[in-house]
């Protein structure tokens, strides 16, 4: 049994992996996967893949690709999720902040620098030609560190996926002022170079079983009853959420990490274009 090591965060995006593992899907195929959930986000992740703490991640596209830029040695080996994350923009219930525009200066709450949450923050302040030079950051780690600095007021908004971030809003503990979509596939599947080289019979494996759960996911019955119930949601966010994914089982478009890397380099966030197969991994 060929033990392998693959980390993303606990959000329903993943599911897919939790039912494949569950049902036994690898260990049919002679593979061992261990799955982690890393709430910290990408940042974190994108560190773990560089120690050798684990061989594979479902990662955020922007994030992985401003860390291969900066020697990680990771591939993007496909998409897992087609279409775009959209990252609910949130404020503390009680705060007067009202429009997007009273956070132009203020402070963003991130999990970490690198991870999506500070690499959007300069996406939406783009979008909002705000000066992205002088955006403001208060790292909290995670989810429950965003709650407390928003409520203590360390930090004035916090950029997260909006579903994950909805019970909080249902509960006003946050208040969502709009959403900021990725100009881009949000999720990717990531391997380690090592992992690759040394393994690529296991890889192609794991990426066929994973996709065959993808294909078919919106079509597994009460399947949002099931994903509302494993994650604390109601059921019409999820239903709203399900009719807004894609998941994939394509290799990125090059046309797509020219966007990415495009748009980091012109946010100063990387210092230079890499050539694609630097970054991509082509399926056999």
């Amino acid at each position: 049994m060929k033990k392998v090591s693959i980390i993303g965060v606990p959000e329903h995006f993943n599911f897919p992996w939790q039912l494949a593992i569950e049902e036994g899907a690898f260990k049919s195929r002679g593979i061992k996967l261990e799955w982690t959930d890393i709430p910290e986000g990408t940042g974190k992740m994108a560190q773990m893949l560089k120690d050798g703490e684990a061989d594979l991640a479902i990662i955020l596209t922007e994030g992985v690709v401003k860390s291969i830029s900066e020697g990680n040695p990771v591939k993007i080996v496909q998409e897992f999720i087609a279409s775009p994350l959209l990252w609910g923009i949130h404020v503390a219930h009680t705060s007067d902040y009202v429009r997007l525009e009273d956070l132009e200066g203020k402070t963003a709450a991130i999990s970490r620098f690198g991870s999506g949450s500070h690499l959007m923050a300069y996406v939406n302040g783009k979008n909002n030609n705000w000066n992205t030079e002088e955006l403001k950051f208060q790292v909290v780690d995670n989810l429950e560190g965003a709650v407390d600095a928003l409520s203590n007021g360390t930090a004035d908004y916090f950029m997260w996926e909006r579903f994950t971030t909805k019970p909080l809003v249902d509960q006003q503990v946050f208040r969502r002022l709009t959403d900021c979509p990725t100009p881009w596939p949000c999720f990717v599947v990531a391997a380690t170079d090592k992992f690759i080289a040394e393994h690529p019979g296991t890889l192609a494996h794991i990426l066929e079983v994973i996709n065959v759960y993808t294909e078919d996911f919106k079509g597994i019955p009460s399947i949002d009853k099931t994903i509302a119930n494993t994650y604390g949601q109601q059921l019409e966010d999820i239903q709203h959420w399900l009719s807004l994914t894609r998941w994939s089982d394509k290799n990125l478009k090059e046309t797509t990490l020219n966007s990415v890397q495009n748009t980091l380099l012109d946010l100063k966030l990387i210092d230079k274009r890499l050539p694609s197969d630097q970054i991509l991994y082509a399926k056999k």
